[in-house]
């Protein structure tokens, strides 16, 4: 079976193990864990745990139950695109999470690589959305992650990105400087928009091929505003193709979230995810300092798009249980 293992910290030393669980987990009422507990679908240490046991920092909780614990195996390992002592540069697949978010066990590419790494100190230097695909970085060591955290903060890191977007350009470079903020009368709680007061961002596009009726479109980031591509590919009239949010009114976002999938909401949407690729990283190496540029290639359903071929909407995927399988998943994957 596939199971999930907590480490305990000084913080939680002391607490009860219903308790405890009950608070990290809060969708998961203390009965319900009490429930799983005595059935046996938490251990303590490889041992049947109780409910009421007292936890002491380094105990270890081997936890069965599903939705705490994954439902399926994990995904293959995205491909390293380069990799030395101080990083590692995958590609990331659209639809993979960097990090896991919400209380339902997701996988994220950050638990796959410490799973993958585990004589290394991996940890994050910046994110990309769930259905973005491309260019991500991740450290082996705390000295290398501070170091790229401040290139990032300090906009050493030079990013592009490729976008397929709705209609063709007049324009063939276009220099984007548009503040951005929380959107005006939206339903959408994260849905930004360009507004006077809002944060100055400034974005470079180029239309790199036009498609009849879409275009590829390299897109220079010189600030790190949250969606300042979809937000300011909106504003040029020209959103993204694929894009639930941004060029869409509120209620085609609210229906895809409610889980329809009707062949008119795909035909509405022309893609089945926004069609966004961080494809370059330009940066100064963390120990050595020399210039370091990661490419990821277009994915194969934007390439379909530039090559006119229709996209490939996957099928309907059900939640099934690993039955058989035997996987270990640290806490923070």
């Amino acid at each position: 079976m596939l199971y999930r293992d907590l480490e305990i910290d000084g913080k939680a030393a002391g607490r009860r193990v219903d308790v405890y669980l009950s608070a990290r987990f809060s969708s998961y009422s203390r009965t319900r864990i009490a429930r799983h507990i005595r059935a046996g679908d938490v251990l303590r240490n490889g041992t049947p745990a109780k409910p009421a046991a007292l936890l002491a920092a380094g105990d270890v909780l081997r936890i069965f139950i599903p939705g705490i614990a994954p439902l399926t195996p994990p995904p293959p390992l995205p491909a390293v695109l380069y990799e030395d002592d101080a990083l590692i540069a995958f590609s990331k697949p659209s639809g993979m999470l960097v990090h896991p978010a919400g209380e339902t066990f997701t996988w994220g590419l950050i638990g796959l690589v410490r799973a993958a790494r585990p004589g290394c100190r991996v940890d994050l230097v910046h994110r990309i959305d769930r259905e973005t695909s491309g260019v991500l970085i991740i450290t082996k060591d705390l000295a290398a992650n501070a170091v790229m955290k401040e290139h990032f903060r300090l906009r050493r890191v030079k990013k592009t990105y490729l976008a397929v977007v709705r209609g063709e350009p007049r324009w063939d470079t276009l220099e984007i400087r548009a503040p951005i903020g929380d959107a005006a009368d939206s339903e959408i709680g994260l849905r930004k928009g360009t507004c006077d007061d809002g944060q100055h961002a400034h974005t470079t596009a180029t239309v790199l091929k036009r498609l009849g009726g879409h275009a590829l479109v390299s897109c220079g980031l010189h600030t790190g505003r949250t969606h300042q591509i979809r937000v300011h590919m909106e504003h040029t009239g020209h959103p993204l193709l694929g894009d639930k949010i941004y060029g869409q009114p509120d209620a085609t976002f609210l229906r895809w979230l409610s889980g329809e999938r009707s062949p008119a909401l795909r035909a509405q949407l022309g893609f089945p995810r926004h069609a966004l690729h961080a494809w370059r990283l330009s940066f100064p190496h963390p120990t050595t300092g020399q210039p370091c540029t990661v490419e990821a290639p277009l994915p194969a359903d934007m390439q379909a798009v530039v090559d006119g071929t229709p996209p490939a909407w996957p099928a309907p995927v059900e939640q099934v249980g690993g039955a058989g399988v035997t996987i270990g998943v640290p806490e923070d994957s």
